[in-house]
């Protein structure tokens, strides 16, 4: 298996509660990031999902903190996607300090919607195939 994707960022002080720890909904924000950021790798835009009619859903979402994380803090979140079949996929996502220190997993189930219909496409791995230009960075 190769690296997952990953990004960093940097926590801005703004994100911060007021015992100075990254805020909770933050975490999501930093692995919509990831993922919207590994999509756009792999050479898909929020333009070309609309175009074929579906749009990327969170199911659901499961946070797990380790460490906490302050205000300046390089962090890298990492993005892999696994494929079981079926209508969703689950996304392993870690955020850790750019020393390596783990202070966040998620792990969330999306799917992709159609526009029209409302519901989940029945093999968005077909979806994702065609609309990318580089597949490899979803494990195909």
């Amino acid at each position: 298996m190769s690296e997952p994707f990953s990004v960093r960022i940097t926590v801005r002080g703004y994100e911060t509660d007021v015992q100075g720890h990254l805020n909770q909904s933050v975490y999501i924000n930093y692995a919509e990031h990831a993922r919207w950021s590994l999509l756009q790798a792999a050479g898909i835009t929020q333009a070309g999902l609309r175009a074929k009619g579906v749009g990327p859903v969170a199911l659901e979402t499961t946070i797990r903190y380790r460490r906490e994380l302050l205000a300046g803090d390089e962090v890298d979140v990492t993005c892999a996607f696994e494929w079981a079949g079926g209508k969703t996929f689950r996304i392993q996502q870690i955020i850790r300090r750019a020393d390596g220190t783990v202070c966040a997993e998620l792990t969330s189930v999306g799917g992709l919607l159609d526009l029209e219909k409302r519901r989940l496409i029945s093999d968005p791995t077909d979806c994702f195939k065609e609309l990318a230009a580089d597949p490899s960075l979803f494990g195909f």
